[in-house]
């Protein structure tokens, strides 16, 4: 029976522990972030994101479930009072987060082993396969310019790219091992949270060619301060190849400190007369239209894709797309076929209202040009948004000014973000905007009924910014 009960338990171990994993894995396996969120935060109950059953986390499961059986088993044969081995369950259960960290720690080292093996052959097969690499690193707009630059470049050439936000050492090396064949380029978009994380992707894939895209403050929980975050983004140049060109954006102070630091071959795009720029911006709902400036060459432009951040993105692609013998003919085509990247100022229509989906990973500079976007439509026009985390010392501040920025073109609110509402409020408020059509929904349904009241026809939705489930 003593037995029985033990492997009972030790089964239903995985399910009553789901939330437990889902927060561990959405804290990178980071032991420190676990265990900060958990205390300020709270497990990630939403139902925004999903356990996912990598490899890893799979290991890292069946370990734990080996500890705490191994703990009942030990407890059920040495307590005989039925009273205690309950409570030793109890017990058990409920250390479960610290018996977690306890087999990660454990594994680690075989966890470090495996990801240096699959490095190891990553690298291998790009030796042998030998294709030009393109890294593009930043702090907003990476993705975009991915794969911008991959419908560009595919006019002329066979090209490889990392899927969706795949950035990180683990994703490259994937999307080396399955998807790499005989493509003329691969692009790697190089992500980072801690000063060295680029250094490690450039050690994998070595890029021919960079782009630097709008830099500025973001992960500043993480990185510490804007200066860490520009030195980090400035690994690439470094640790590139000797003469290998780069294109940077320089929109931002950042990005300019970056160029002027510089001391290879570089090329910067975005403010006015340097190598490219757009000018003779216009933007509907239908799109965007603009003059893309090359080299002293003009073209005019369409796409369906919204906002100066975007327009911005196509720039630095296309700069570095003509650099590599892509015609301007070429380029001005891929440019009007361009579909959005989904959740980046994505727009979305039905018959009766309309849709602006930023919500994926947002920034102030990012918001400011899709609040923008928001005052061209005609209609009542609603916001969405929990603000924005992961800001250290900058979260109250930034916060507030996105309130202001949305008090002056929003007719109502929605914040998502028990941790920021006040300091949106106090945004909102100091730009006179009406309380009654200030509200709080803290799950996806609450949101959803109280779009439901707020929404008329020809109104626009904008959701700007979305956080993962341990974030509340």
């Amino acid at each position: 029976m003593n037995i029985f009960l033990a492997i009972l338990f030790s089964i239903l171990l995985p399910f009553c522990n789901y939330l437990i994993y889902k927060t561990f894995q959405l804290c990178g396996y980071n032991t420190k972030n676990f265990v900060d969120t958990v205390f300020s935060k709270g497990l990630a109950s939403g139902n925004k994101n999903k356990l996912v059953l990598t490899k890893r986390m799979l290991r890292l499961i069946i370990l734990h479930m080996l500890i705490c059986a191994s703990l009942l088993f030990c407890s059920y044969l040495l307590l005989f009072d039925a009273r205690l081995k309950l409570l030793n369950t109890v017990v058990i259960y409920l250390f479960s987060p610290v018996l977690l960290m306890l087999a990660h720690i454990i594994i680690l080292p075989i966890e470090l082993l495996i990801k240096q093996t699959y490095i190891k052959r990553a690298k291998s097969k790009l030796k042998k396969k030998n294709p030009k690499i393109i890294g593009i690193t930043g702090s907003f707009g990476k993705t975009s310019t991915k794969n911008i630059l991959a419908s560009i470049l595919e006019k002329s050439f066979k090209v490889c790219k990392t899927p969706l936000n795949y950035n990180t050492e683990m994703g490259l090396t994937k999307t080396i091992l399955e998807k790499l064949d005989d493509e003329d380029f691969l692009i790697a978009e190089m992500g980072a949270r801690h000063k060295g994380d680029i250094k490690k992707l450039c050690e994998i894939a070595c890029p021919d060619y960079v782009i630097i895209t709008s830099v500025g403050e973001q992960h500043l929980e993480t990185f510490g301060s804007l200066q860490t975050i520009e030195e980090t983004k400035s690994e690439i140049i470094t640790f590139s190849q000797k003469n290998a060109p780069i294109f940077i954006n320089c929109d931002t102070l950042s990005s300019n400190r970056i160029y002027e630091k510089c001391k290879k071959n570089k090329f910067a795009t975005c403010r006015f007369q340097t190598y490219a720029y757009a000018t003779d911006i216009n933007y509907n709902s239908e799109g965007s239209a603009f003059t893309l400036n090359i080299e002293g060459h003009k073209v005019k432009c369409k796409t369906l894709l919204l906002g100066r951040c975007n327009i911005d993105n196509i720039v630095t692609a296309s700069a570095l797309a003509y650099y590599l013998g892509v015609s301007l003919e070429d380029i001005v085509s891929a440019i009007k076929k361009l579909e959005p990247t989904a959740h980046r100022l994505e727009l979305i229509q039905n018959n009766t209202v309309c849709v602006l989906d930023d919500a994926y990973n947002s920034n102030l500079v990012g918001a400011k040009e899709a609040l923008n976007v928001l005052s061209t439509f005609k209609g009542r026009k609603i916001v969405v948004t929990p603000g924005f985390v992961e800001m250290g010392k900058e979260e109250s501040t930034t916060n507030f000014k996105l309130g202001t920025m949305i008090a002056d073109v929003a007719d109502y609110v929605i914040v998502m973000n028990e941790l920021n509402k006040n300091y949106i409020l106090s945004g909102l408020i100091s730009h006179n905007f009406d309380n009654e059509k200030i509200f709080f929904a803290t799950t996806r349904e609450e949101q959803k009924e109280l779009l439901t009241k707020l929404t008329c026809e020809n109104a626009v939705i904008l959701f700007e910014n979305d956080l993962p489930d341990n974030y509340k």
